[in-house]
């Protein structure tokens, strides 16, 4: 039977929708084809054809190119746990900052060597300039929460064991480490550095977490969810299924991988947690629970801002064509220079 919020959902969708922002055509073109290869890929007994997804996931091989070389390093075989990893060609006087970034493609599809995140990840070291970290976690349905959550700690424990002779030689300390993802991968981010608070490392240090229109949600239909039923991506029928794919069996939408301050969120208040910014799009149908999870960092007495575009759709950052993008990279690079600084000033 369905639920009160989802007959509300049926009701409002049809008439309450926004017009949507100008896109250039490539833009256009892939999210619709990405849109139709998920929907395509997701099969009503709960399971992914990965081999349809195949047909439209394009790859890319580790290469140097535009200033930033990458490779992939192995963590554990056994899982198909593995990083690419991105640093920036040219000389610098500094030690370069780290970021572990985990990808979206919401807990079930794409990888760091998609293409579309190869060439995010290599713009960001570039230009940041950064050293990058691109996490290959485990995909649901096959592997549900939290096994995401323990690869992306898992890889954070070992480059804090100086198991990566590329990332010291760069970095020289890791007391500028930072993590970062888009969508689910944003989920992952958090959820990664609530088990990296609670750890003891021997040298890893995360001052800064970048959550790029992070995959949160509930029972609870918000207001953008409804408003923005047929947006590019994140509409809640669409998430409603990533959600089953992901969470364990039996579990609903107020879980707290899900609703991390909803009724069974974890006590964020009670473990060491980095500076956060978020990037909110206004025309992402999940902008509502990103703006909530702000509020809700600032509540557990956490350093936390909202950066938002208002034309900008979910995936935005990740199109150079999209004047937003430009601003979202300086706005990436001013909070990785003074993460406090920066959350600081949105109180000013």
């Amino acid at each position: 039977m369905a639920s009160s919020s989802d007959d509300k959902a049926a009701a409002i969708s049809s008439t309450a929708v926004r017009p949507p922002p100008a896109l250039p055509w490539k833009v256009k073109l892939f999210v619709k084809l990405m849109s139709f290869a998920v929907d395509l890929s997701c099969r009503p007994d709960g399971t992914v054809n990965r081999r349809v997804m195949s047909l439209f996931d394009i790859k890319s091989r580790p290469r140097r190119s535009k200033g930033v070389s990458s490779t992939d390093v192995t963590v554990d075989p056994s899982r198909n746990l593995w990083f690419r990893l991105y640093t920036p060609t040219f000389s610098t006087a500094n030690p370069l900052p780290l970021i572990f970034f985990f990808h979206g493609g919401g807990f079930a599809f794409l990888a760091p060597d998609s293409k579309p995140y190869d060439d995010s990840c290599r713009r960001l070291a570039a230009e940041i300039p950064a050293v990058v970290i691109s996490v290959n976690y485990r995909l649901a349905p096959e592997h549900r929460c939290p096994c995401q959550y323990e690869d992306g700690l898992d890889v954070l424990k070992f480059i804090d064991g100086g198991k990566c002779n590329e990332v010291a030689r760069l970095c020289q300390e890791l007391k500028r480490s930072f993590v970062a993802g888009d969508s689910a991968g944003g989920n992952l981010a958090h959820h990664v550095a609530m088990r990296g608070g609670s750890h003891k490392f021997s040298s890893l240090d995360l001052i800064g977490n970048i959550s790029i229109q992070p995959f949160f949600g509930g029972e609870e239909r918000t207001a953008s969810e409804l408003e923005l039923a047929d947006a590019p991506f994140s509409t809640w029928k669409r998430t409603d299924i990533m959600w089953k794919l992901f969470m364990p069996v039996g579990s609903d939408r107020d879980h707290p991988a899900v609703n991390v301050f909803g009724p069974n969120g974890e006590d964020v208040s009670t473990v060491k947690f980095p500076a956060t910014v978020v990037f909110v799009g206004g025309y992402d149908p999940l902008k509502d629970w990103q703006r909530r999870y702000c509020e809700g960092l600032k509540r557990a007495g956490k350093e936390a801002r909202v950066v938002e575009y208002e034309n900008a759709i979910h995936t935005f950052y990740a199109y150079p064509e999209v004047p937003e993008s430009d601003r979202f990279v300086e706005e990436v690079r001013n909070f990785i220079r003074d993460p406090i600084g920066f959350c600081s000033a949105d109180q000013q």
